[in-house]
C-alpha cells in the first residue's frame, strides 16, 4: 500500500501540473495569433480594394493570416452573405464585415456571434435595432463620420457656387446608412441657399451615374453643381459633363478619395473629393483583431480619418496615397 505522505505529495504534484497546464493553455489562448476574415461588398470599386490591401499589408506586418472576400457588386447582398456563411465554418477567430445595407449581414453573422468570435463592423453601420433584436454582439465599429463628410462637401460646394444655384444629388444604394447620412448633411447644410432640383440613386456605380447625369443635364440646363455620394458616381458625372461639352461649367464634389478621383481633382475634372482612407480602415481592422487576440480591449467605436481634397492639396494627397498625409487619432498607435 502506498505511503500516505507519498500519495499526498503525488496528488499535490498532479494538482500543480494541472494548474500549470491550465495557465499555459490560457496564456496560449490569449497570445495565439488570430486568423482574420474580412468581407467587403465587392472588388470592382477601388475603395474596397484599398480596404483589402490595407488589411492584407497589416496582416503581413503583424504576422497574422488575413483572408478578404467580397460579393460580385456593390448591391450583391446574397453573394456577400454566402461568403460570410462559408468563412464562418473555416476556423477564423475574428471577423470584419462591410454590409451592403443595415441588415443584410445580420443572419449569417448570428452563428459567429454565438461562438463569441469578435465581429468588427467596418465602414457602413449596421441597424442597431436589428442588431439588438437578433442578439448579435458587435465588438467595435471602424468607419468615417459620414455626417461630417456630407457637411464638408456641402460647405465646399457653397463656396464654389457663391451660396446659390441649382444642384443635383447622385445617391448611393437606397436605404444604405452612409449615403443617407451624407445626403442628409448635404441637404441640411445647403438648405435655403442651394436649390436641389433632382436626386437620383445610382448604386455607387460609375456607368449608372453617367446615365443619370446625362438625363439631368437635359432636364436642368441651368444645373450648376452635382454632389455625388461617392467618387465612382462623381467620376461618372464628370464624364457625362465632359461629353456634353460643359467641363468646368458644372461643379462636381464627391466622397471617398480613391486615386483616380484625386487625380481628377488635380486635373480639374472633379472640383473636390472628401477623402476617406479605407486603407487605414483595413489596417485598423487587423490591429483590432490582433489586440483582441492578446486579451486587450478595443474601443466600441473608432472614427477613421477624412479630409477635403481640393486642387490646393491634391498633390500632397496623391504623394501619400493610400495613407493619410496628415496626422490622425489611431487607438492602436500606428503612424
Amino acid at each position: 500500500m502506498m505511503n500516505r505522505s507519498i500519495r499526498h505529495i503525488l496528488a499535490g504534484a498532479a494538482s500543480i501540473c494541472a494548474l500549470t497546464f491550465a495557465t499555459t493553455a490560457l496564456s496560449h489562448a490569449q497570445t495565439a495569433k488570430p486568423r482574420i476574415a474580412i468581407v467587403v461588398r465587392d472588388f470592382n470599386n477601388p475603395y474596397w480594394r484599398a480596404l483589402r490591401d490595407g488589411a492584407v499589408a497589416e496582416g503581413k506586418k503583424l504576422g497574422v493570416p488575413v483572408s478578404v472576400q467580397a460579393g460580385a457588386s456593390e448591391t450583391d447582398a446574397v453573394g456577400e452573405n454566402a461568403k460570410i456563411s462559408t468563412m464562418a465554418n473555416e476556423n477564423f477567430s475574428c471577423f470584419g464585415v462591410v454590409p451592403v445595407n443595415g441588415t443584410n449581414v445580420i443572419t449569417p453573422l448570428i452563428p459567429i456571434s454565438q461562438k463569441n468570435i469578435p465581429i468588427i463592423n467596418l465602414d457602413t453601420g449596421l441597424d442597431p435595432d436589428a442588431v439588438k433584436a437578433a442578439g448579435l454582439k458587435i465588438t467595435s465599429f471602424i468607419g468615417s463620420d459620414n455626417t461630417n463628410a456630407g457637411e464638408l462637401a456641402a460647405n465646399y460646394m457653397l463656396g464654389l457656387l457663391g451660396d446659390h444655384g441649382d444642384v443635383a444629388i447622385l445617391e448611393g444604394i437606397p436605404g444604405e446608412h452612409n449615403g443617407i447620412l451624407r445626403e442628409g448633411a448635404f441637404r441640411k447644410t445647403t438648405a435655403g441657399k442651394l436649390n436641389i432640383v433632382q436626386a437620383e440613386a445610382a448604386d455607387y456605380e460609375r456607368d449608372r451615374a453617367m446615365t443619370e447625369t446625362e438625363a439631368m443635364l437635359r432636364v436642368h440646363p441651368t444645373l450648376a453643381g452635382i454632389f455625388a455620394a461617392n467618387d465612382e458616381m462623381g467620376l461618372g458625372a464628370a464624364q457625362a459633363i465632359a461629353n456634353a461639352g460643359k467641363s468646368g461649367q458644372i461643379k462636381v464634389v464627391s466622397i471617398d478619395g480613391v486615386k483616380e478621383a484625386l487625380q481628377a481633382v488635380q486635373s480639374g475634372k472633379l472640383s473636390g473629393s472628401v477623402s476617406q482612407y479605407p486603407y487605414a480602415e483595413g489596417e485598423m481592422a487587423v490591429q483590432a483583431c490582433d489586440a483582441l487576440s492578446q486579451g486587450k480591449s478595443v474601443p466600441a467605436q473608432i472614427t477613421a480619418p477624412i479630409k477635403l481634397i481640393t486642387p490646393k492639396n491634391a498633390d500632397a494627397a496623391l504623394k501619400s496615397f493610400p495613407r493619410p498625409f496628415f496626422s490622425f487619432t489611431d487607438p492602436f498607435g500606428a503612424p
